[in-house]
């Protein structure tokens, strides 16, 4: 790959500048990303995002690619927000409409508990029913029950949510969960920062600067979040790259951000279904390229399995790439909207396709502390099995 990338410099590439920057660590600028899409040199592009993800790593890192061993739980997907592209919370769906007790909560995170996960994903939508007092509560049964499980919770959005309704400060929020339990912050929720695609798409939640200050309330509390951009919903290139941007400025100034994950966006059971452009493969390699040269800051970018689809998901870790995510127990937002990914993956199944990929498994915490290094001999035997019995479970 470095030589690859000493010939695209050497031979004057369009995009050669740009390499040269990539090999000597220099901060690409947001006229260097918009050509990067704008290219249609999707090898020379994949390179450079390969190149990026093995210097950040190491050397002795460049190889890895991570995963988890988690669940997510939605507590609730009742939801007064209208974001046309949401079929979590459809409202042609009412009847689908629901709103889980504490004990049902507890009842879910007891299976994934069974099964030795060590982190919690939890979301939902905003309710009134499920105020700042109910997840407190949740949160605080479950570590007293299952303390080992990490409690990676609530969304910018959802803090934004409760601390409007208990008319206290995002931090003061943040504070009361965290005393709860909350150990670390998703991603979710940011979308396309741009005003103009989120009047068109209805979102009235969490702006920009709103979503940001959260997220740098949590870094300074002590908190490790994610950040994530969602595309498919009418953005431009541009919208793109001045999303990432201000992740990566906001990164410069409270450094909490763990990882960056690309999102698409699926259409079933929304409004917007045949009046934007789906993103194709060909985009969705872009994305996890380019924010892996963008994002000179961030440590991790995340081919998220379940919404890229296994396939596009091993391509992506030749494309920056070096997460997967997890074994993702029972996700229910994306499928809701019509992903056909599998509900889980055994860890088995996760290691065989990063191995089949070409690269290391590694098991880590939310946190990225690694559990455990896997190889590529040994895991392809059990994870044929497993996914034998995912097909029949479809």
């Amino acid at each position: 790959m470095e030589l690859a990338i000493e010939k695209i410099i050497e031979g004057k590439h369009q995009l050669s500048d740009i390499a040269e920057k990539v090999v000597n660590g220099t901060r690409i600028t947001r006229d260097d990303a918009i050509r990067l899409y704008q290219s249609n040199d999707l090898t020379v592009i994949g390179a450079l995002g390969e190149y990026a993800r093995k210097k950040k790593a190491g050397q002795d890192k460049e190889k890895y690619v991570y995963y988890i061993h988690n669940m997510h739980l939605n507590p609730t997907n009742i939801c007064g927000e209208t974001c046309k592209f949401c079929s979590y919370a459809n409202p042609a769906e009412k009847g689908k409409a629901y709103m889980w007790s504490v004990e049902r909560v507890l009842e879910e995170a007891a299976k994934g508990a069974a099964l030795g996960i060590n982190e919690i994903h939890m979301v939902g939508g905003l309710t009134p029913a499920a105020d700042l007092k109910y997840y407190e509560t949740i949160l605080k049964e479950i570590k007293a029950k299952f303390p080992h499980i990490h409690m990676k919770a609530m969304t910018a959005v959802e803090i934004e949510y409760l601390a409007d309704r208990e008319k206290i400060s995002y931090e003061d929020c943040l504070k009361r969960l965290i005393a709860a339990g909350l150990q670390s912050m998703p991603g979710g929720g940011a979308e396309i920062f741009d005003e103009s695609v989120r009047q068109r798409m209805a979102v009235k939640k969490t702006p920009a600067h709103v979503w940001l200050e959260i997220h740098g309330l949590a870094h300074k509390l002590g908190l490790y979040s994610n950040a994530t951009m969602l595309t498919g919903i009418s953005e431009s290139v541009e919208n793109k790259v001045d999303h990432m941007l201000l992740l990566r400025e906001q990164q410069d100034k409270t450094g909490g951000f763990q990882c960056f994950i690309p999102l698409k966006c699926y259409y079933e059971g929304t409004t917007i279904k045949g009046e934007v452009e789906e993103p194709t493969g060909y985009d969705l390699l872009k994305d996890v390229a380019v924010s892996r040269i963008l994002l000179d800051n961030f440590p991790h970018i995340k081919a998220y399995w379940i919404q890229l689809g296994e396939k596009i998901a091993q391509i992506a870790l030749s494309f920056g790439a070096d997460d997967m995510d997890g074994t993702i127990g029972e996700e229910k937002i994306t499928h809701a909207a019509g992903a056909m990914t599998p509900l889980q993956l055994a860890k088995e199944e996760m290691e065989y396709l990063i191995s089949q990929a070409g690269y290391t498994p590694v098991e880590r915490d939310t946190i990225y502390n690694i559990k455990h290094v896997g190889g590529s001999g040994d895991v392809q035997a059990s994870a044929s099995s497993r996914t034998s019995e995912l097909a029949h479970a479809k």
